[in-house]
C-alpha cells in the first residue's frame, strides 16, 4: 500500500523467526477456538497455552473421580490435597485435544504448558503434548517453598531434574517460566541455560491471597497486570542479556507499545501480553504491535535488532558497580527533594 511504512519486526524466539516480538501470553483466552482465530487475525505469531496442572494429571493418575468419591470418607485428607474436577476447565485428555484443535485452526507455532514443582510421572505429558501437535513446551515452575527444611539448592535441583527429564523424552524445544524469588536468579538462568533450555520467561506471577477478617477466611484474589510490574522484569532482562544461548521473553507488565519498547531494549526477544488483551480483547495485540512500529519509525530505527539489548548491563564495563550506584542514587534523588521542597 502506498505509503505504509516498513519495517523489520521480525526476531527469534525457542528458535522459531516470529514476523514480530508480541505474542499472547498463557491465558483462558485459548479455551475458545473462535477467540484463538481472532488473536491470530490479530497477528498473533504464536499462540502461547495456559498450563496443564500437575494436579489435574495426578488426581486423573490416581483414580477416576467416581472412584475417588466412592472412597471419600476414607481418605478424605489425602483428597483435600487435589483441586475439585471443576475448578479446571480443560482436564488432561481435553487438553490434549484442545492443543491438537488449536494446531489445527492456526498457521502459527502453538507453544503448549505444563505447570507443577515435583518430579514425576506427570512429566511425561511433555511427550503427549508433543504428539498432540505442540510446536514447543513452556515449564511453569510455580513453588512457594514453605517447608523450612527444604533449602534453595534443593528447590534448584528439583526443578533442573524436571528438565532433564522433560528434554529427555520431547524433541520440541522446552521454555522454563521462572519466579524472580531465587536466590540466585542469574547463575540458576545459567544452569538452566547449561541444560539446554531454550528460552526462560520471565515472571511468573503469585497471586496474593487476601484475608477475610469477618469470615476469617484466606479468599484468593485476581489482579490483573499494570505497567508498573514491568519495571522487575526490565532489570532481569538486562542483566541476563547477551550472557545466555536461550532466548528471552518478558511476561508481565506490558501493556502498551512503549512498554514492548523498554521489555526490548533491556534485552527481551519476545514480549507475553495478558493483561491487556483480558482487558481490551484479542485486537489489542494489532494495535501493540503498531504503536511498537511507530515509535522505532519515529526514532529512526531500522530493525528490531539495532533495538535489542540496547539498554542491557551487557553494555555496561561493571554491571554490578552500575546497580550499587544505581541505588545509592535512588536513594539520594529522595533526599535531594525533600530538600528543595523546603
Amino acid at each position: 500500500m502506498k505509503g505504509e511504512t516498513i519495517m523489520d519486526l521480525s526476531t527469534t524466539y525457542l528458535g522459531f523467526r516470529l514476523p514480530h516480538p508480541i505474542l499472547p501470553g498463557a491465558s483462558p483466552l485459548v479455551d475458545d477456538l473462535d477467540t484463538v482465530k481472532r488473536l491470530e487475525d490479530a497477528g498473533a505469531p504464536a499462540i502461547v497455552m495456559h498450563s496443564l496442572f500437575e494436579e489435574q494429571i495426578r488426581r486423573e493418575q490416581v483414580a477416576t473421580s467416581r472412584h475417588m468419591d466412592t472412597w471419600s470418607n476414607a481418605h478424605a485428607e489425602a483428597l483435600s490435597y487435589f483441586p475439585e474436577p471443576t475448578d479446571f476447565v480443560l482436564g488432561p485428555e481435553e487438553y490434549l485435544e484442545q492443543v491438537h484443535k488449536i494446531k489445527a485452526t492456526v498457521q502459527v507455532p502453538v507453544i503448549a504448558s505444563l505447570n507443577g514443582n515435583t518430579d514425576g510421572g506427570w512429566l511425561t505429558y511433555a511427550d503427549l503434548l508433543e504428539e498432540a501437535g505442540a510446536d514447543a513446551l513452556e515449564l511453569n515452575v510455580y513453588a512457594l517453598p514453605t517447608d523450612l527444611d527444604e533449602s534453595s539448592e534443593l528447590l534448584e535441583r528439583r526443578t533442573l531434574q524436571m528438565i532433564w527429564t522433560i528434554k529427555s523424552g520431547i524433541r520440541i524445544p522446552v521454555a522454563v517460566k521462572l519466579s524472580p524469588f531465587y536466590t540466585a536468579l542469574a547463575h540458576f538462568a545459567r544452569r538452566l541455560d547449561d541444560h539446554g533450555v531454550e528460552g526462560l520467561v520471565l515472571f511468573n506471577r503469585f497471586y496474593q491471597p487476601d484475608l477475610d477478617v469477618e469470615a476469617l477466611e484466606v479468599t484468593p484474589t485476581l489482579r490483573l497486570s499494570d505497567s508498573s510490574e514491568l519495571l522487575l522484569r526490565l532489570r532481569w532482562l538486562a542483566i541476563l542479556h547477551g550472557r545466555l544461548r536461550a532466548s528471552l521473553a518478558a511476561s508481565g507488565g506490558v501493556h502498551t507499545g512503549l512498554d514492548a519498547v523498554k521489555a526490548l531494549m533491556a534485552g527481551a526477544d519476545a514480549v507475553q501480553v495478558v493483561s491487556a488483551l483480558l482487558k481490551k480483547g484479542p485486537e489489542r495485540l494489532r494495535t501493540l504491535r503498531q504503536e511498537l512500529e511507530s515509535w522505532l519509525v519515529e526514532h529512526e530505527y531500522e530493525s528490531l535488532d539495532q533495538l535489542r539489548g540496547s539498554l542491557s548491563l551487557l553494555r555496561c564495563p561493571d554491571p554490578a558497580a552500575h546497580e550499587r550506584a544505581n541505588y545509592v542514587t535512588i536513594l539520594q534523588s529522595w533526599r535531594t527533594r525533600g530538600a528543595a521542597v523546603m
